[in-house]
């Protein structure tokens, strides 16, 4: 494994690269290696103020730009970012740790929703209605909300940035975004890439910071709307500093995959560990409890093993590895702590369970298949966050669905099945966003609406195809008396 010459990177506010005012450096220390990837300067109270203000500034003529020149404006982004594809990807996963494969599918995708919303922009279109005066004729429009503060997680540093700036630029928003400090330097880096494709000054903000600089940048007078993706304890707290302002909120997910007694159990089997290894179970859809009926119990457990064995645990940069580090300690401490309760509780780890030896940091973690998980346990009442296959025994159908619906999150679940009625039963009855039939609950589309259900503590609005725009404008209403 090597690594490059860290580098010093700057804040991005205005349309150029800045040193900021706080006179304090913060260093990226890779997961991966040990090693300094790279430091930038953490932004003052008064940078934020910056950009905010930039993005006030620019906002308002980008929103009375011609729709098909903000499209064209967000294909070139694409374009560029396509070109960048192996440095970015390279420097991503020197920072957040995935394998350098996953790093390129991200970087890939945050480059096709620029394309996608570019699209979606252009056929973004209103209606007209019938009046119950018939001197009066009524239509709708979309308009831009104004300047978006956009808080982003360290776990898809580049893409998840794409999935609110590609819709937000598209439809004539100004963004200030705050990228966590352990996962920057991407999106810092693919900066260049925006400017490249003509960025006007001031419409995307980098001030990447810690929990201070997401508090001054929420409350900040001069941000309109609030877009965020991370823990639902985060989401709270940044819900609850922002008050009135118009909120995009995709927060934890504890996904669950159910296997009922029909299911095809080999294909079961590899869904659930597809689920649980990518970004080393880093994701807000990953498998997190896995919940099978009594009767297939054996046979399911068999087949996961057999699946857990094709997963190579080692330096992001080797071909051969699909389950890098974890990203920091918190998670790999959560890690532990799910462990311990799971063998307090008289759970069966029945592979991994502990932290990797032999490797350049502490934070490699065995790929982890656990059976006999009480419903009360931590592995299933909160979000692991790490690569680990959690298996609940269930007796029955209603059995299975009120143990994935017993849980305070909701965001994605998976079904597997050979009856139609079975499925569509737990499409309209699990309650979460998105159900997910014969295909694991870490599948995803750029063009799905993909966010969390009502009743649940997972927030709201959606992430993804035309849907994103709609939340990221205001639907208003034109009358004209004839």
């Amino acid at each position: 494994m090597t690594t490059p010459t860290a580098d010093r990177h700057q804040l991005f506010i205005n349309g150029a690269y800045t040193d900021g005012t706080s006179g304090t450096t913060h260093e990226v220390i890779s997961p991966a290696t040990g090693e300094l990837v790279g430091t930038f300067p953490l932004p003052a109270a008064a940078d934020v103020d910056t950009a905010v203000r930039a993005a006030n500034a620019a906002q308002p003529a980008w929103a009375s730009t011609n729709v098909w020149t903000r499209a064209e404006l967000c294909h070139r982004i694409g374009t560029e970012l396509g070109k960048r594809v192996d440095e970015l990807a390279r420097l991503q996963s020197l920072e957040q740790g995935k394998p350098l494969a996953e790093s390129v599918a991200d970087i890939e995708e945050a480059a096709k929703l620029f394309h996608l919303h570019a699209e979606d922009a252009v056929r973004l279109h209103g209606e007209t209605l019938p009046s119950t005066d018939n001197t009066k004729r009524m239509f709708t429009f979309q308009r831009p909300v104004g300047t978006w503060g956009i808080i982003t997680p360290w776990n898809f540093p580049l893409l998840m940035l794409a999935e609110f700036v590609a819709p937000g630029l598209a439809t004539g928003n100004a963004h200030v975004v705050k990228p966590p400090a352990n996962t920057p330097l991407t999106v810092l880096k693919a900066m260049e890439a925006f400017v490249a494709a003509g960025l006007p000054d001031g419409l995307v903000n980098i001030v990447p910071g810690e929990g201070d600089t997401g508090d001054v940048l929420v409350r900040h007078e001069g941000i309109h709307a609030i877009g965020f993706i991370g823990s639902t304890a985060t989401g709270a707290k940044i819900q609850s500093a922002a008050g009135l302002k118009r909120s995009i909120m995709e927060c934890s997910g504890n996904g669950p995959l159910v296997v009922l007694a029909d299911a095809d159990v080999e294909a079961a089997a590899k869904a659930a560990v597809d689920g649980a290894y990518p970004c080393a179970g880093q994701v807000c859809c990953a498998t997190e409890r896995v919940i099978v009926h009594a009767d297939i119990h054996d046979e399911f457990v068999e087949a996961v093993l057999r699946e857990a064995q094709r997963i190579t645990l080692g330096d992001p940069f080797d071909p051969k590895t699909v389950l890098g580090p974890l990203n920091n300690e918190g998670v790999a401490a959560k890690m532990d702590r799910h462990m311990a309760d799971a063998r307090e509780r008289g759970a069966r780890i029945l592979l991994g369970g502990k932290r990797a030896s032999g490797h350049p940091t502490d934070l490699y973690y065995e790929f982890t298949v656990v059976d006999g998980v009480p419903e009360d346990s931590l592995l299933s009442r909160e979000e692991s966050f790490g690569p680990v296959v959690p298996i609940i025994t269930g007796r029955d159908e209603d059995d299975l669905l009120r143990i994935a619906n017993d849980d305070k999150l909701g965001l994605q679940g998976a079904v597997f099945t050979r009856s139609m009625t079975s499925a569509f039963r737990f499409i309209e009855e699990m309650a979460v966003g998105q159900v997910v039939v014969n295909e694991s609950n870490n599948w995803w589309d750029i063009n799905m609406p993909f966010g969390g259900a009502g009743s649940r503590s997972t927030g709201w609005g959606r992430i993804g195809g035309k849907w994103t725009l709609m939340d990221m404008t205001d639907t208003r209403t034109g009358v004209i008396s004839l």
